[in-house]
């Protein structure tokens, strides 16, 4: 894309705003506007918009990642596997009805026992 053919004065978007508005989501390249010759806005349509959030948030987790590795904190993989294997484990177990043995062995409650 060439910014030269989408820089646009504020007064041909004041003029041109429904043109502008199909435009933009048809090309989805993003608009320049410039007031008293200097770049003030960009004018770009919201899937474009949305996209552009979405990829700026994941370059963010790339670095945040990059930052813990070069700062030593890490799992290493065979540990978060075993961490994520026993979570599976306990989820089974509860929808299976199998109770962690401290609760299996405690005492029946009875109906007066929960408040209403």
């Amino acid at each position: 894309m060439k910014w030269s053919t989408q820089v646009k004065p504020i007064s041909y978007l004041k003029r041109h705003a429904a043109e502008i508005v199909t435009t933009l989501t048809e090309t989805r390249e993003p608009l320049l506007i410039t007031q008293n010759g200097e770049v003030k806005l960009v004018v770009m349509d919201v899937q474009s918009y949305e996209q552009q959030k979405q990829t700026i948030a994941l370059l963010q987790l790339l670095v945040q990642g990059r930052n813990e590795i070069e700062g030593g904190r890490i799992t290493p993989a065979s540990e978060a596997f075993a961490q994520i294997d026993a979570l599976d484990q306990k989820d089974a177990d509860r929808d299976r009805g199998v109770m962690p043995f401290r609760l299996a062995h405690a005492p029946p409650r009875s109906p007066d026992h929960f408040e209403r």
